[in-house]
């Protein structure tokens, strides 16, 4: 078969506008706030989403919805597309307050039409999963709920780690443990289909796009740009004036020539694969954003992450830079990038 004759489901459990009531991590007095569960299912969901486009997949978000969706419809959903496969994306917790409770864990179904299958599927998953995310690995375990047993395809779904965990719940809003969890859950899916997987920080398996190009990266394009980046596009696949206008934009924005067209230098911001650049008050963009992810994965509150390096921004990169022995002058550079990514 090719690889877009595949079709793979992503589901997030949960909602998070409004979130699910209690599906969060107790609260964190650094932040000022609680993470809501599927602030990590959405992220690592359209990580996988991205990995999958990257291979050529055919892919259906379960839940595209902010809110939460009920498990019998989103069982409807699955049900009426005759997928190859479901991957669903969750968060664990033990009791109310942390505790040193931790792990990755996946499940799948006796239930399943096809449990023999969905339980390879959670084992590819699980051994890639804990073999790049370094997570404390808990097993591949059974569990009857819809979306493992009332669907008609191979199902498992991915506990990535403990909210009431503390350093399990920074995990969760770290866009490096985020991605990586995406990526290897896909890895997992490439071993299941016995396909070869085609890694993401390498840019030479990025083609030039321009406008009129029509393939599966410009969907992936597509999606970066409206799910990562707030771009309002339609993701069909066809590099139209409205993706044109959103990848100039996104070129301004991020100080790269606004031509349009998409290679390596525009593959690599949207990515935010190193090198990372110099950043300082005033700097904006794509990895300044990235910045402010592992800033507040940190627990050093940035206010809005938004790709603009102001106040709080800098106030929190002094912060960090002092509790790290660094030479504290609110520049981000080598050493800061060093130890903010090598940090959890």
């Amino acid at each position: 078969m090719a690889n877009e004759d595949y079709y793979i489901g992503a589901n997030d459990e949960h909602g998070v506008n409004p979130p699910t009531l209690g599906k969060r991590t107790p609260f964190l007095p650094q932040l000022g706030r609680q993470i809501y569960e599927n602030e990590f299912n959405r992220a690592a969901k359209n990580k996988f989403i991205e990995a999958c486009m990257r291979q050529d997949f055919s892919v259906y978000d379960v839940k595209s919805e902010f809110q939460d969706i009920s498990i019998s419809e989103r069982v409807r959903r699955i049900n009426s597309q005759n997928l190859t496969l479901l991957v669903t994306f969750a968060y664990n917790a033990f009791g109310e307050e942390f505790s040193s409770v931790s792990g990755l864990e996946t499940y799948y179904s006796l239930s399943n039409p096809k449990p023999e299958e969905s339980r390879m599927l959670a084992e590819d998953l699980y051994n890639r999963l804990i073999e790049g995310t370094e997570q404390n690995g808990r097993g591949v375990k059974t569990l009857d709920v819809g979306v493992l047993s009332s669907v008609n395809c191979v199902s498992a779904l991915i506990e990535a780690g403990f909210m009431t965990n503390l350093r399990e719940a920074q995990l969760m809003i770290n866009p490096l443990f985020v991605t990586e969890v995406g990526e290897e859950a896909c890895h997992g899916v490439c071993d299941y289909l016995n396909v070869e997987y085609i890694p993401r920080d390498n840019l030479n398996n990025y083609p030039l796009l321009r406008n009129g190009s029509n393939n599966n990266f410009v969907y992936l394009l597509q999606f970066i740009l409206s799910n990562d980046y707030d771009y309002n596009l339609n993701i069909d696949g066809i590099f139209g004036n409205n993706t044109l206008n959103a990848v100039r934009d996104f070129q301004r924005v991020n100080s790269l020539t606004d031509d349009g067209l998409v290679g390596n230098n525009t593959w690599r911001t949207l990515l935010t694969l190193p090198p990372q650049p110099l950043l300082r008050l005033n700097s904006r963009g794509a990895y300044v954003k990235f910045l402010q992810q592992l800033l507040e994965s940190n627990l050093y509150p940035v206010g809005s992450i938004d790709g603009i390096f102001g106040s709080r921004t800098e106030s929190a990169v002094r912060a960090f830079q002092s509790a790290k022995g660094l030479s504290i002058d609110g520049v981000v550079g080598t050493n800061t990038w060093n130890a903010l990514t090598n940090s959890l």
